[in-house]
C-alpha cells in the first residue's frame, strides 16, 4: 500500500470511501504541503482532509462515524501511506443546515 503514488492517494481514499459506505458528497483535500518536515510527512505519508456527506452517519456519535471511515481506509491507515486524516462527517441534514443557503 505505501508504494501509492502521493498523486494517486486522494483517488484511492475516493474509491475506498465510495466503495464502503453511501456517499451524498464527498471532498478529498491533500494537505501535505502544510506538513513539510513533519517526522511522518518525511516517511512519506500523506496528511488528508475529509468532508464526507452520508445518510450512513445518521444516529452515530462523532467517533463512530470517524471508526466507518477509518474501516473504510483500512490497511492504508495501517502503513506509511497515510500519515493523518482530518475527517469533517456529516448526515445530509447536517450539511443542509451549515449551507449558506440555509441561513
Amino acid at each position: 500500500m505505501s508504494d501509492v503514488p502521493r498523486s494517486e492517494r486522494p483517488a484511492m481514499i475516493r474509491s475506498r470511501l465510495e466503495h464502503s459506505l453511501s456517499i451524498d458528497s464527498l471532498e478529498v483535500q491533500d494537505d501535505s504541503h502544510r506538513h513539510a518536515g513533519h517526522a511522518g510527512a518525511q516517511a512519506g505519508g500523506g496528511h488528508y482532509s475529509l468532508r464526507i456527506v452520508s445518510d450512513d452517519f445518521a444516529g452515530r456519535r462523532r467517533l463512530q462515524r470517524h471508526r466507518l471511515v477509518y474501516d473504510a481506509m483500512g490497511d492504508a491507515m495501517r502503513n506509511d501511506c497515510i500519515h493523518a486524516l482530518s475527517i469533517e462527517a456529516l448526515t445530509p441534514a447536517e450539511a443542509r443546515s451549515q449551507s449558506p443557503e440555509s441561513q
